[in-house]
């Protein structure tokens, strides 16, 4: 017979964890290594437990860079902590890599940055652009040319100050994406900063997932805790 209390104990440590494989968690960082992504290693690499991007005057980046994690993925919910130091970043999803030796990613963007302006914003990298600033609810349609759409803001889910006095600078913050279908939203600290629906042929509703380290001034971004969902 089965110990009742060992089953209790193995009904709990499921129960209470958030991340079992029953709910369909799937962690993307050992803490260890960079298994699983790619990048350029003078620029990227694992200190003190966190996926790190960094910069110097010595060592900059021409263009924006990106590590990059290739599976593809539609439907998602991805959680993730980061801190930046100067500069500015992102997570790109449902994008592509137009450029393998560079590691250039093209595609939706979350964005963030050291600076008041851009964080929780939806912009897509080497494409349409802004596609929400934050707060907004916007949705995007079809326009007079295919990286020209029109879009139309039908609401806001928050003040931009408001939002902005929640995120934290120089330390970890944590960020959330929703992608279903068209529908994608952004939240930083449990706080949603934009709303968007994009009715576009150029909505892609796939792709790969990447960490951006952005060219110009010296920069350190750091991520930990990155967590991804897959939904239907």
């Amino acid at each position: 017979m089965r110990n009742p209390l060992s089953a209790l104990l193995a009904f709990l440590l499921v129960a209470l964890s958030p991340l079992s494989a029953q709910d369909g968690f799937k962690p993307l960082f050992d803490g260890k290594t960079l298994a699983g992504w790619d990048g350029n290693p003078e620029l990227w690499s694992v200190e003190d437990g966190c996926i790190t991007g960094r910069t110097t005057k010595e060592k900059p980046t021409k263009g924006n860079t990106f590590l990059v994690y290739k599976d593809e993925v539609a439907d998602f919910e991805l959680t993730f902590k980061y801190k930046i130091i100067g500069g500015n970043s992102g997570v790109q999803y449902r994008s592509k890599l137009t450029d393998e030796k560079a590691f250039v990613v093209a595609g939706y963007q979350a964005d963030f940055e050291a600076g008041k302006t851009y964080s929780g914003i939806l912009y897509e990298e080497k494409g349409r652009g802004i596609l929400a600033q934050r707060g907004q609810k916007t949705v995007i349609k079809e326009g007079a040319a295919p990286n020209k759409p029109k879009i139309e803001v039908a609401g806001e889910v928050g003040k931009s100050a408001e939002i902005q006095a929640k995120i934290k600078a120089d330390d970890w913050n944590d960020y959330r994406i929703v992608a279903k279908g068209g529908h994608l939203q952004h939240f930083i600290n449990g706080v949603q900063t934009i709303d968007v629906t994009d009715e576009t042929a150029l909505g892609a509703k796939k792709g790969i997932l990447a960490l951006q380290l952005h060219a110009g001034p010296a920069m350190v971004v750091q991520f930990k805790d990155l967590v991804l969902k897959e939904t239907k």
